[in-house]
């Protein structure tokens, strides 16, 4: 994970532009209705490493040359529209700030970051707390001196690795100074040290294995609820990360933190999250050294948060350099509202390399492990960081795993674990190698195999039958498919049909298209009749997917407007902030479309824009559409 590192001041959130990232699909083991909790699909297993390390260069290709490798849609079962309108072209993502999402929360609501104050009673309680614990004030124990030098070795401008503060002789005086460097500047970890007779208070920032050793205990009231909940807003950074940046500045393990959904990278996302007994003050502080993240909305509450509780997600997205006249935006959002579009899975869970994710997902349910190793250390033409090119090829020439893990600053992507894993282990084991690799990565693969099943399956049903419901579909009840006679078939609509992800739990259509997940999956040499692996994990009960989505809340406008930088929203820290909302030209020289709209959990925003647009969402036809989606 790449951390920004901290400014010496409180850091507003930047302008930086990144990557587009998504989340991981939540895994159950009993066929469902599906519903992961995100609007999104899970990251592709070999960005990790790319991540970690932002800041390396590629080699000399454009990233438009490197992308000519990617997948496009076609490539993974994405080829259907639903509406008649015309298409017109428009820029996706163009900045991060373009693509804004915010949380619907269990019951319903919108989640915005608005309250930056910690909670009134809970105030009161800690400033009454502090009078009795300390006789001055916590500003009055350290110099202006000493937080100037704990301000740059918090946000990592000291040169030395420490700072070194003599200390009263009262242990009591000494305990006072350590709080208050804890809670004046998070992220640092202090101990007392004797030098020649006197005793000195070294503050140093936890990191490693002190930055995930068990938190201190303190004292808890009884009448407040175990859980913080909070409103976290970021920019340009996914869930995780975020995750991992609170967990180090808070010196607590990242399972701590518990959360509805992931939310994308490239994007400006708002969402709950809720973290074990840390006070509302503590989290708060971190708001001053913080880069790209917001905390607020603090609360306490008795229980976590859990994946999969929230309603969807709202989202903001902003498409630039439309071509489409006034009627054809009218038309194109009008049939959106009305009719949705078709529930794909989107580009994201595909991975952005020359090796699709769902190859290594076929490799492994198929039981070859030989292939699943080459596929993911192999070289590969494409985007790829330098670092990982050097792996790749030291692996390549030497199939030696320690020295292609030499070539690796971070050990910690995908090839990272699955190179340790086979250095511990042996090239002869390489399941238990492949176990190395976190859970939800190893299923991700998997995941990804049954995904480009229903998009090539979806695409056949809405060819074959069109957008009405005919015998053979199969529609839900309760959480039970139930196949259309001609007769029922009358009674329902194309938005009551659902398809099957393949797994042993699962019944499929019983038209022409249910045969054709047989023929599909015995071309991959699969066996749909026997979706039980040898191994537990990668057993896959299916699940069943709507196959047309209607967005709710549906507005859009096009805005004209002169300066192509020019933020186009106005999002929640620049209203707390009191900063105007952007001003639009009427007679601007470029044109972009804003639009709103809601979705439920397990679908893709980007699959409702490429029903609106008519265009390829892949990186590959954006980036040859216009070079600058990246920058």
């Amino acid at each position: 994970m790449e951390e920004s590192k901290p400014e010496s001041a409180p850091v507003k959130p930047g302008e930086k532009r990144g990557c587009p990232e998504d989340d991981e699909e939540a895994v159950t083991k009993r066929a469902r209705v599906e519903n992961e909790h995100e609007n999104g699909a899970p990251q592709e297993a070999t960005s990790n490493a790319e991540e970690e390390e932002e800041e390396e260069d590629c080699s000399g290709e454009t990233f438009a040359d490197m992308m000519k490798h990617g997948l496009t849609e076609l490539d993974v079962g994405i080829c259907k529209y639903v509406s008649d309108h015309e298409g017109f072209s428009g820029i996706l993502k163009e900045r991060y700030s373009d693509f804004v999402v915010h949380e619907i929360s269990k019951e319903g609501k919108i989640v915005h970051l608005d309250d930056l104050t910690i909670p009134k009673e809970v105030e009161e309680r800690e400033a009454a707390a502090a009078e009795v614990e300390s006789p001055a004030p916590e500003c009055s124990l350290l110099t202006e001196e000493q937080k100037k030098q704990l301000g740059d070795l918090q946000m990592f401008k000291n040169k030395e690795s420490f700072v070194s503060i003599e200390g009263d002789e009262s242990k009591d005086k000494r305990t006072l100074v350590h709080k208050a460097i804890k809670i004046q500047f998070p992220g640092l970890e202090t101990k007392t040290e004797e030098k020649d007779g006197r005793r000195f208070i070294v503050a140093y920032h936890a990191a490693g294995k002190k930055a995930l050793a068990a938190p201190r205990k303190h004292s808890w009231p009884k009448n407040r609820g175990n859980f913080c909940h909070f409103v976290l807003y970021k920019e340009n950074k996914d869930t995780m990360d975020a995750i991992n940046v609170l967990s180090k500045f808070l010196r607590l393990r990242p399972n701590m933190f518990s959360y509805m959904g992931t939310k994308d990278k490239r994007a400006i996302t708002v969402q709950e999250i809720a973290v074990l007994k840390i006070t509302a003050e503590r989290l708060g502080h971190l708001n001053k050294c913080l880069m790209n993240l917001k905390l607020g909305n603090f609360s306490y509450k008795n229980h976590p948060l859990k994946l999969g509780e929230l309603q969807g997600n709202h989202f903001t997205v902003v498409i630039r350099n439309i071509s489409g006249s006034d009627a054809q935006v009218h038309q194109a959002l009008s049939s959106l509202k009305q009719t949705g579009f078709i529930n794909y899975y989107g580009m994201q869970r595909f991975g952005t390399t020359a090796v699709p994710t769902h190859q290594v997902g076929r490799a492994i349910l198929k039981n070859d492990w030989k292939l699943v190793v080459d596929l993911i250390l192999k070289p590969r033409p494409g985007a790829e960081k330098e670092f990982l090119v050097r792996c790749r090829e030291e692996w390549a020439k030497t199939q030696d795993p320690d020295a292609a893990l030499k070539k690796l600053p971070n050990k910690r992507c995908v090839e990272g674990q699955l190179l340790r894993g086979l250095s511990q282990h042996g090239k002869n084991n390489i399941v238990t190698a492949f176990g190395l690799i976190p859970r939800n990565n190893r299923l991700m693969y998997i995941h990804s195999y049954q995904s480009v099943v229903w998009n090539t399956m979806v695409s056949r049903r809405i060819d074959a039958f069109g957008l009405k419901a005919v015998e053979g579909d199969l529609v839900l009840r309760g959480t039970k498919a139930h196949i259309l006679s001609e007769e029922e078939a009358k009674s329902h609509s194309i938005h009551d049909i659902v398809m099957p992800l393949p797994g042993f739990d699962v019944i499929y259509p019983t038209h022409h298209v249910g045969k054709g997940y047989r023929e599909m999956l015995s071309a991959d040499g699969l066996d749909i009749d026997n979706m039980r692996h040898k191994i537990k994990d990668y057993s896959l009960a299916g699940a069943y997917r709507r196959v047309l989505i209607r967005p709710t809340d549906v507005s859009w406008e096009v805005i004209q407007y002169d300066d192509p930088k020019l933020s186009l929203v106005h999002t929640d820290f620049e209203k707390i902030e009191n900063k105007p909302a952007p001003v639009f030209n009427k007679e601007g020289k470029y044109r972009a479309l804003r639009l709103e709209f809601s979705l439920p959990p397990s679908t893709y925003a980007t699959m409702a824009i490429r029903e609106v647009l008519k265009l390829d969402t892949s990186i590959k036809k954006q980036t040859q559409l216009n070079t600058t989606w990246f920058n």
